[in-house]
C-alpha cells in the first residue's frame, strides 16, 4: 500500500453548526466546506490543520452509520483516513493480509474522493478509511 499522508480525522458530532462554532471560535480554525453525502446519510464540515483535515460528521438519519455510532458511543473520533495512491490495489493488498473490508471496492465520498473503509475488528479498533483523489495525478 502506498500511503502518502493522513488525509483527515473524522469526528462524529450531534450538531454540525454548534461544532463548527467550537472549531472556529475556540480552536481558531476556519471551516472551508460543508457538504452533504446523501448515500452515507451524513453532512460534513472540513477544517485544515497544517496538511491534515478535520472532518466533522453529522448524521442526517438516525439509522445511518454516524447516527448509530453516536447512539452507541457518543460524539467523538469516528475514523482515521489515509491518502493512498491506487486505492483498488491497496484494498486488494490489505485483504490478502487478512484485513476485513467494509467496502470491497471504492465509492464516492466527500470532496469527490474515492473512499473505502477497513473494518475496525481487523484494525485493532480503529475504523480506517482509505482515500484517493483521482484528480491528483
Amino acid at each position: 500500500m502506498n500511503i502518502s499522508h493522513i488525509e483527515h480525522i473524522g469526528i462524529a458530532v450531534k450538531n454540525l453548526e454548534e461544532s463548527i462554532q467550537y472549531w472556529e471560535n475556540v480552536m481558531g480554525l476556519k471551516c472551508y466546506a460543508v457538504e452533504e453525502v446523501k448515500d452515507q446519510r451524513v453532512r460534513t464540515a472540513f477544517f485544515m490543520v497544517g496538511g491534515t483535515k478535520i472532518e466533522l460528521l453529522e448524521s442526517t438519519d438516525p439509522e445511518g452509520p454516524i447516527g448509530k455510532f453516536i447512539e452507541k458511543k457518543g460524539e467523538g473520533v469516528h475514523h482515521l483516513a489515509f491518502a493512498v495512491k491506487g486505492i483498488e490495489q491497496s484494498l486488494e493488498d490489505v485483504a490478502s493480509k487478512g484485513v476485513q473490508l467494509i467496502d470491497q471496492k471504492p465509492r464516492r465520498g466527500a470532496e469527490g474522493l474515492d473512499i473505502a473503509f477497513l473494518h475496525p475488528k481487523s484494525t485493532f479498533g480503529v475504523l480506517t478509511e482509505l482515500c484517493e483523489n483521482k484528480n491528483d495525478k
